[in-house]
């Protein structure tokens, strides 16, 4: 059994390790390290199981550091652990594991990056879920600070907690008054905290968090409740340094020499106790398999890429119990609702309201534990949720989005619906992938193709109903594009992709009957491009292009190309959705927009000369 005063030597060494460590990094947040020590003593050496051999162990508790910026206590307690054993004064410094904030590329009992506040939660929930699903008796633990309660994601996440009972999650917040310039919001108001997690059905614990009887005692508390639970904890921060106590302007600070050694002074150096962690309880969760199954489509049948998606989602569900749908309340526009109207797989599907934020942070929690979510909402809604997919990149995610509704295609419900930048955001994304299929077999065959891939990838998919275009036995790949129309006698190539390779289809015929000769490429992989198979290919029919997308200039597929054509030769004609789109019909709108047929075909004629 550990003993109370062994976990406050601990705690001390904790300190004493992220000042030295940050001092030796000339940066860092040593103030908001002194204040959780009792907190991350607590937890690590007394409350958390886990396997110190094995970061990957699926019954390990999890912890989640959501103020990622006092990353040096928790490399201080992972060392002290036996967990890693690095140099705790390579901290910041190119080469090394121990980042400025927690990075999973570094570390991998870091499972989730952290540092932009409000996230932590939300990543932690998915988790927790996910042991739920497994039948773990696992708990996650996550520590936020109390600048982070200002997040509006904090409160998407505690909705979230409560409405699905999640009584494994325990989130321990570190009051210790002080932001980044000033006091907080509520400063040591801790009943203002209470009533506002109170509200949301959360079990409340206030303690004085440098106590570690209360906090063991509060944690012990948690585990008993049948509610999503929070201990508020009353700190100081800079807590052990007199000079630092309580005092504003130390955030983000490191001590200089001289004041390291007048701060170790007041920290008596200790023995670091003989502490074993308790090991995790084993529990068996199989995988239920089975072969993927494709849908009977019919060339020339019309069918939106959104039900597509829906239909090969719930395929995908059947084929793997680990598939879940994860849906932002609007499921009968994406057809995510499939999944949850099976009775087979209705227990794959997971509501989460309109809550965006929180559907992306989830998805990374609930990929970290071993699921494969597949979250899907309005393309234009996922940029308020910009943040989080950066986030979850750099946590290295693996799962699937899709964005549906995209562009002026959608019609009369206008332009606060109209996805135009999605394609944008998410190019942005390292190692991202993004595929927009252009008819159902294409929808279902690239999702299909996302399971077999790493990384964040991202389904374009559309309102209206289109023609299949392509044949059931039609093979999907990695490459970027399919040659639809070509000969040897093409003097440009007509590029679309989604709803506007139906245009550039349109526009081909105009051409045709005028007896000039023009390519059509179906431009289904926006990202990664391989420049040198579509450079080939355009300039062996003429060395034009005329591309036609649904989505505005910035950061879409003509930016792309112009880029990854840029010394070729080959010349580009663009179009693209200009201005605020207004309301109105699909037909209309393409047309306003100068993205369908008609202006296609006048793009490709004045780019022949004709």
């Amino acid at each position: 059994m550990v003993l109370i005063n062994e976990l406050e030597d601990v705690a001390d060494i904790l300190r004493r390790d992220s000042l030295v460590s940050t001092t030796s990094a000339g940066s860092g947040h040593p103030s908001s390290c002194l204040s959780c020590a009792e907190i991350v003593s607590s937890l690590f050496f007394s409350e958390m199981a886990y396997d110190v051999k094995n970061p990957d162990n699926p019954d390990n508790d999890e912890f989640v550091l959501s103020k990622g910026h006092a990353a040096p206590i928790l490399y201080s307690a992972l060392k002290r652990a036996g967990c890693i054993n690095n140099d705790l004064k390579t901290l910041r410094s190119i080469g090394s594991p121990l980042e400025g904030h927690p990075v999973p590329r570094s570390l991998p009992w870091i499972k989730v990056a952290t540092g932009s506040l409000g996230q932590g939660l939300s990543a932690g929930l998915g988790m927790a879920l996910a042991m739920k699903i497994q039948k773990r008796k696992s708990y996650v633990y996550v520590l936020m600070g109390d600048s982070e309660l200002a997040e509006g994601s904090i409160y998407e996440s505690m909705n979230f907690a409560s409405y699905y009972h999640l009584d494994n999650v325990i989130a321990i917040v570190d009051v210790n008054r002080l932001g980044q310039t000033r006091e907080t919001m509520s400063g040591y108001n801790l009943e203002d905290y209470k009533d506002k997690f109170g509200s949301f059905g959360w079990e409340v614990m206030v303690v004085d968090g440098h106590s570690i009887v209360e906090l063991i005692s509060a944690v012990k508390k948690a585990k008993f409740s049948q509610k999503p639970s929070v201990i508020l904890a009353r700190t100081v921060k800079g807590k052990g340094i007199s000079f630092i106590e309580g005092k504003n302007g130390w955030h983000g600070r490191s001590l200089s020499e001289a004041e390291l050694e007048r701060a170790l002074e007041e920290i008596p150096q200790k023995n670091m106790p003989k502490i074993k962690a308790k090991y995790p309880e084993k529990t068996s969760y199989k995988v239920k398999t089975r072969r993927l199954k494709s849908a009977d489509y019919k060339v020339g049948e019309e069918v939106s890429t959104r039900e597509a998606y829906g239909k090969a989602l719930l395929e995908l569900a059947k084929s793997d119990s680990t598939v879940l749908a994860i849906d932002s309340e609007v499921g009968n526009s994406t057809f995510s609702e499939y999944v949850e109207k099976c009775p087979e797989t209705k227990g794959q599907f997971i509501e989460n309201y309109i809550a965006e934020q929180n559907m992306i942070g989830l998805s990374l929690g609930l990929d970290k534990k071993g699921m494969s979510p597949y979250p899907s909402t309005f393309s234009a809604f996922l940029t308020r949720a910009y943040d989080q997919l950066r986030m979850a990149s750099l946590s290295s995610a693996d799962f699937t989005v899709c964005g549906s509704h995209a562009g002026v295609s959608i019609g009369e419900d206008g332009a606060s619906q109209m996805g135009l930048e999605d394609i944008a955001l998410f190019r942005t994304l390292p190692d991202s992938v993004i595929f927009y299929p252009s008819d159902a077999v294409s929808a279902e065959k690239l999702l299909f193709l996302c399971g077999g891939l790493k990384g964040i990838k991202y389904i374009r998919t559309t309102r209206p109903k289109v023609p299949v275009i392509y044949k059931n036995s039609e093979v999907f790949g990695l490459e970027n594009f399919k040659i639809l129309k070509k000969s040897r006698k093409d003097r440009a190539v007509l590029v679309g992709s989604g709803i506007t390779l139906h245009e550039s289809l349109r526009a081909y015929e105009k051409i045709e009957s005028e007896r000039k000769k023009v390519a059509v490429v179906d431009l289904y992989k926006i990202k990664p491009f391989d420049s040198k198979k579509f450079i080939k290919f355009a300039k062996r029919h003429g060395g034009k292009i005329v591309i036609s997308e649904d989505h505005h200039s910035e950061g879409g597929i003509g930016e792309m190309l112009s880029d990854a054509l840029k010394g070729s030769g080959i010349l580009i004609s663009h179009l693209f959705v200009q201005g605020i789109p207004h309301s109105g019909p699909k037909d209309k709108l393409l047309h306003k927009y100068k993205i369908d047929a008609d202006a296609i075909a006048e793009a490709a004629r004045k780019i022949l000369n004709i």
